[in-house]
């Protein structure tokens, strides 16, 4: 699938679907996040922090598959702990979704990943 077609995809759409591997049963494990596309780069906030478990399983194995309206992209994924670097993340959710929307469905805001879409 063309990265191409995949950034067109994102400008129409909210939400993605992630799929990672348990780091545990090995299974795929697929669920649903909001995200903040800029250029070449993609940025997701776990809902629970470092204790959700999707961003527990890419610390793990990195690798993830994303998907959005039928397209699908298999990508890298680095985990963000630097806090001064998860805040300006945090802005950009806020600024994308609204400020009561983060607050009321994030828990725990310290850490955050980075995707690159660069192929």
């Amino acid at each position: 699938m063309a990265t191409a077609e995949f950034k067109r995809v994102l400008a129409s759409t909210r939400e993605l679907e992630v799929t990672v591997t348990g780091r545990t049963s090995g299974r795929k494990i697929s669920i649903s996040v909001w995200f903040v596309h800029e250029g070449d780069t993609l940025y997701l906030l776990p809902v629970k922090g470092s204790d959700s478990d999707w961003y527990k399983n890419i610390v793990r194995a990195p690798t993830m598959t994303l998907s959005a309206g039928g397209t699908e992209m298999a990508v890298n994924a680095t985990p963000i702990t630097d806090p001064s670097q998860v805040r300006g993340i945090v802005d950009r959710f806020r600024a994308k979704y609204g400020a009561a929307d983060v607050q009321r469905y994030y828990s725990k805001f310290d850490v955050a990943v980075d995707v690159s879409l660069d192929s």
